[in-house]
């Protein structure tokens, strides 16, 4: 589906999943799904054997990935103007309240749209994403990183820039999945437009975006985050973040990395959907 919001085509995913685990619902659970730096939306679809619930999927192509345009204008990429895209997006959809799930850059979204507009969120889900950077000196730091990037994209191109990417720390877990699928991930990747991901690095990296840390204890949506024990700095942040939040949620996945979708989808699928259909404590737990 194609939606024009703010002079921006977006381009959203839309099916149903069907399970056994909770009670039968006609119209579903709604779900959005926001993917990660150089993904898109189609990238949940390998889920869609492990979700244990019946939900009605909206998995959005994020501003300059996929198939949603990418504008030059990079003030259209900032996390807070996206968030009040996804916004106007829900009014299209008519979705009074929806369920959240973000991963990593999709995480940084999830937690700005949840803060900007925490009506339209019921519960919402960060897999390896964080609230930003406290100082301005780190947002800085991170900003000329991001910089440096974008750089290497405009210079090097798309597939110089994803052989570099795929083989940054932060990845090197996934290394030990099938190679189909890291075909698959690598082929996303190369579907997306160079001027999209320049400008997705300025207008939205980590170090474009806001700290959110202080403002985390608004939240009272029940929240849950979902890391992998080998990506320890997201696991410290998440950790921290839970201190942080009335009704908060970590679960720590063992011997996984940064992306738990699809270095152990079955698993995800299950916590994700009995989360979503299920009451839950706020302690930790490992898997």
């Amino acid at each position: 589906m194609i939606f024009v919001i703010n002079g921006i085509r977006y381009h959203v995913d839309n099916w149903v999943t069907g399970g056994s685990l909770g009670p039968a619902d006609p119209l579903k659970t709604p779900l959005l799904l926001l993917h990660g730096f150089t993904g898109s939306g189609g990238s949940w679809k390998e889920l869609d054997h492990y979700w244990k619930g019946d939900f009605n999927i909206f998995a959005v192509d994020i501003i300059g990935h996929g198939k949603t345009d990418s504008p030059e204008d990079v003030a259209k990429y900032n996390i807070e103007a996206v968030a009040d895209d996804l916004y106007a997006l829900l009014l299209k959809l008519k979705i009074d309240q929806i369920d959240v799930l973000g991963y990593s850059m999709g995480g940084r979204l999830a937690l700005t749209f949840a803060l900007k507009y925490p009506k339209k969120v019921r519960k919402l889900i960060l897999e390896s994403s964080s609230p930003g950077l406290v100082t301005t000196s780190e947002r800085e730091s991170r900003r000329l990183q991001d910089e440096k990037l974008a750089c290497r994209i405009q210079n090097e191109g798309i597939e110089k820039f994803v052989d570099y990417w795929e083989d940054i720390p932060l990845f090197h877990s996934q290394k030990r999945l099938p190679e189909s699928t890291r075909q698959r991930i690598r082929n996303e990747r190369l579907r997306n437009c160079a001027k999209g991901l320049i400008n997705s690095l300025r207008g939205m990296g980590t170090g474009a975006q806001p700290s959110w840390w202080n403002e985390l204890q608004k939240l009272s949506n029940p929240v849950l985050f979902i890391t992998g024990s080998i990506d320890t700095k997201f696991c410290l942040i998440a950790e921290k973040m839970q201190s942080k939040l009335k009704n908060g949620t970590w679960i720590e996945i063992e011997d996984c990395g940064h992306a738990i979708h699809v270095e152990k989808p079955e698993m995800f699928g299950t916590i994700v959907s009995e989360f979503l259909l299920y009451e839950k404590d706020d302690t930790c737990h490992s898997f």
